[in-house]
């Protein structure tokens, strides 16, 4: 993961700063322990070698023993990992370690049941950029791991044609007429639509992805039967655990969940320490 370094690295100098001054007292003499990382729930398994990260950057003698891959499903109780190392680092390393492997597994274990909510529908689970600001690279991969595919990673490297840049360009046919004449052949155009008016222009304009944004299931349904496989169809907006099988039965190809990254509850994991 790009940058994993680094985010990892700003987040023990946000906590740590000038130095944690409970270890500093409490543990002034270095002093082997061990610990243990515990599931206190059942979730999908995301970020172990991200926390592994953490202690090493703090002291790369640290033996970090994970007991499962990313991507396996566990249970309550559920054993993660074991470490070994100088109980400051340890200690030092704890909150940043579960505070990234905690949400990680939040955002792994609800995309799996989003997949799960949608499975034999032919519809496919996809994120968005509501992601955490610096950590997009690991609220992504966390989807992957639970099942889903990645939309866009920024602004840079896909074309997402939306409501007001609809109307800077004057129009959907417009905007789309620009876009093509800007990005290499090798790159997709996608247009977000209201109606089925705009479904309809977008098709004709030359759309290789249309989105239905907040339509009801009457319309998308009718969205479907006007593309009619000429165009990627993603459904956006109003999308929950409640909807989302009905969004995936209207024939749709894609939809696009905000709710995988900007609302996915941290899972709850511990570590216990234990000194030699």
């Amino acid at each position: 993961m790009t940058g994993l370094d680094s985010i990892i690295d700003n987040a023990l100098q946000e906590d740590i700063h000038t130095g944690d001054i409970t270890t500093l007292s409490v543990v002034p003499e270095p002093r082997p322990s061990h610990a243990r990382l515990i599931a206190k729930e059942p979730l999908v398994l995301a970020g172990i070698g991200v926390a592994a990260r953490v202690f090493h950057r703090l002291d790369p003698t640290i033996r970090f023993d994970a007991r499962f891959p990313d991507g396996a499903r566990v249970e309550t109780g559920t054993l993660l990992a074991e470490m070994a190392g100088d109980s400051a680092m340890l200690l030092q390393g704890e909150r940043v370690a579960l505070n990234l492997l905690q949400r990680m597994c939040g955002i792994a274990t609800l995309t799996a049941r989003y997949v799960e909510a949608v499975a034999g529908t032919g519809a496919r689970i996809v994120d968005t950029r509501k992601t955490m600001p610096g950590l997009r690279v690991l609220d992504k991969h966390a989807v992957r791991l639970g099942g889903g595919i990645n939309h866009r990673t920024g602004l840079y490297d896909g074309v997402l044609i939306k409501e007001n840049h609809i109307a800077a360009a004057g129009g959907i046919t417009e905007a789309v007429r620009r876009a093509r004449a800007y990005i290499p052949h090798t790159m997709k155009i996608e247009v977000e639509t209201e109606c089925l008016e705009e479904v309809a222009e977008a098709l004709e304009a030359g759309a290789d992805i249309i989105m239905l944004d907040n339509m009801d299931l009457d319309a998308m349904r009718r969205a479907v039967a006007l593309i009619a496989g000429r165009a990627l169809v993603e459904a956006s907006g109003g999308v929950n655990l409640e909807t989302v099988r009905g969004i995936a039965e209207t024939g749709v190809d894609i939809i696009s969940v905000g709710a995988l990254t900007h609302s996915a509850r941290a899972m709850d994991i511990s570590m216990l320490l234990e000194a030699e």
